[in-house]
């Protein structure tokens, strides 16, 4: 039987994954979280997961005793049938269709499809994900319309009454960090800033001030902007 006060995370170890995880032990009584190897390039970002995971239990005890199981899924099988920028060794470009080659097609598709086969078996209500159509890099499986199909397909096919929830579906990088800042306070900006990763390089030598990246690349880019906009609006606050 599933719960309404239950919800499984998709939690990658990044900034949106960790700041989504946090909305989700604000709002539901019991919380996991589901993370996929499937042969990505920043492999790093599944290093970090579990530090993340124990310093947000420690950050806060209600937290604490919401957060329950992780798990973490082998899906190799992306990697391996894929031909792209976050799975191989090659230079980060845009394609003639548009998008750039850290498009991974289906990523989104097969993730929300594997989290949803497991909250099924874990009797898990909702489904949470960092997507987002406002600071994005184009990809199609981030769109809401995307999620919204997502969703019919899932509980058509499933027998379910699954709901997906995208807290970050339509705001900014900026409107991010303000968004750990509200259901973490300055200690998860803090523990975003330093322990998660978002560096589509793997790159983890050396702390920006939004954080460790090469700087250079789509999701460094989109993640010091958006600090950036945090710091400033924080400034006209004070």
């Amino acid at each position: 039987m599933q719960h309404a006060d239950t919800a499984l995370v998709l939690f990658s170890g990044g900034q949106d994954s960790t700041t989504c995880l946090a909305w989700a032990l604000e709002r539901y009584a019991r919380v996991e979280t589901i993370g996929f190897d499937y042969g990505q390039r920043h492999a790093i970002e599944l290093t970090v997961r579990p530090g993340v995971l124990a310093a947000m239990r420690s950050m806060n005890p209600v937290w604490d005793a919401r957060l329950g199981e992780d798990h973490l899924v082998d899906l190799a099988v992306l990697g391996k049938i894929s031909d792209t920028a976050l799975t191989s060794n090659v230079a980060i470009a845009m394609q003639e269709n548009g998008l750039p080659n850290t498009f991974v097609p289906g990523r989104n598709l097969l993730f929300m499809t594997v989290a949803a086969t497991l909250a099924y078996r874990r009797g898990l209500k909702v489904l949470v994900g960092g997507m987002c159509e406002t600071d994005f890099s184009g990809y199609p499986d981030c769109r809401d319309d995307t999620m919204k199909a997502l969703q019919v397909a899932l509980n058509l096919g499933m027998g379910t009454r699954l709901k997906l929830e995208t807290p970050l579906m339509w705001i900014d990088k900026g409107q991010t960090w303000q968004l750990a800042h509200d259901c973490g306070g300055a200690p998860l900006v803090e523990l975003i800033r330093e322990q998660t990763h978002t560096c589509y390089l793997g790159e983890r030598g050396s702390l920006h001030s939004w954080g460790y990246g090469c700087g250079s690349c789509p999701a460094c880019q989109l993640r010091a902007k958006g600090y950036l906009q945090y710091e400033n609006g924080v400034a006209a606050l004070a």
